[in-house]
């Protein structure tokens, strides 16, 4: 058996680093195809994976080979796959349950890939699928955002936030975001209108009648998020609370839907008596929407900002400097 090598979680745990382990090669299934990996990028969802955050909800087996972005070459197809060849540059980020990016190769069924855009790197596209398809669900298919719109993105500076001004903008909102003073001419490069710097002002004595919040902040800060919204606005977060519409969607126990009721309960009923809509977002991997912002990103619309590159011996060292806060976009590690 053909072995590669990739970096592995033995339990869920804060303190321990991740091993570089010699594993198996993924073979291919009917849809999938195999991916020889150029570059991954590291997102705070690999750290609440590791810490154990989703053992409940999303029960993953060891060992485990985080990492949920990608970009490279396809080495071997699938007996069923039939919208890639092998040779295609693609990037994506690989459905639940089937994430590690963290690895020379992955299989990823072929619905959940794009080809990568032209005119970028592997390492550029790599930094983009997670925080990019995020952005999307929540602007466009989640809060329907319009020209003419106000939106109130918080944390402009990293991941997400940096892709959402971008889209935002591009559907002609008006956006406001919330950053450090640092940071204040590469969010208004990326096209944010009203800039709040976190640290010394308070967003809710700036910001009034706005139709969306992105929110990926704490409960403190969602609360206020709702303050800040007029009649019919809507506030969308990728920090949670978890809704029973997300449980739903899970299909899970009676037990847990009960459970995330209770826990989503408190900010669910200030939203009704704001008449606000709150909802929870965790991003699915969609390899039709990566498409679309693949042809935004080669149009120039959307561009990549990279923090720093990362070699895939230094991953450790990645991971610690994204956990440091302090970071603007993303961080890649290269594999090839």
């Amino acid at each position: 058996m053909t072995q590669m090598k990739a970096y592995i979680i033995n339990r869920y745990n804060k303190e321990d680093k991740l091993q570089l382990a010699e594993v198996p090669q993924p073979k291919a299934k009917d849809h999938e195809v195999i991916i020889q990996i150029h570059a991954s990028s590291i997102n705070p969802l690999d750290f609440k994976l590791k810490h154990g955050e989703f053992k409940l909800f999303m029960p993953y087996q060891f060992p485990l080979i985080l990492g949920h972005d990608f970009a490279g070459t396809i080495t071997e197809i699938g007996p069923k796959v039939s919208l890639f060849k092998v040779g295609d540059e693609v990037f994506g980020r690989p459905a639940d349950f089937h994430i590690g990016t963290f690895a020379e190769y992955i299989s990823v069924h072929e619905n959940d890939i794009a080809l990568k855009p032209k005119g970028i790197s592997f390492e550029e596209a790599a930094s983009f699928p997670l925080v990019a398809l995020t952005a999307w669900q929540a602007i466009i298919e989640k809060a329907h955002l319009k020209k003419g719109q106000k939106i109130f993105i918080q944390a402009g500076s990293g991941g997400v936030g940096t892709i959402a001004i971008q889209l935002a903008k591009h559907l002609g909102a008006l956006v406001a975001t919330s950053t450090s003073v640092a940071n204040f001419d590469l969010v208004k490069g990326l096209g944010a209108d009203v800039v709040i710097d976190y640290k010394t002002q308070d967003f809710e004595t700036i910001l009034q009648d706005y139709d969306v919040v992105l929110n990926s902040q704490d409960d403190k800060t969602l609360e206020k998020s709702l303050r800040i919204l007029k009649p019919g606005g809507k506030v969308i977060s990728i920090s949670g609370p978890p809704d029973p519409a997300y449980a739903k969607e899970l299909n899970l126990s009676w037990i847990f839907k009960l459970i995330i009721f209770l826990i989503s309960n408190k900010i669910r009923n200030q939203a009704r008596k704001r008449q606000v809509d709150y909802s929870f977002l965790f991003m699915k991997a969609s390899g039709q929407q990566l498409a679309e912002i693949g042809n935004l990103i080669e149009s120039g619309v959307i561009r990549p900002v990279v923090d720093q590159v990362f070699s895939f011996d230094q991953v450790n060292e990645a991971m610690d400097y994204v956990s440091s806060g302090r970071t603007k976009g993303k961080v890649v590690v290269k594999v090839l």
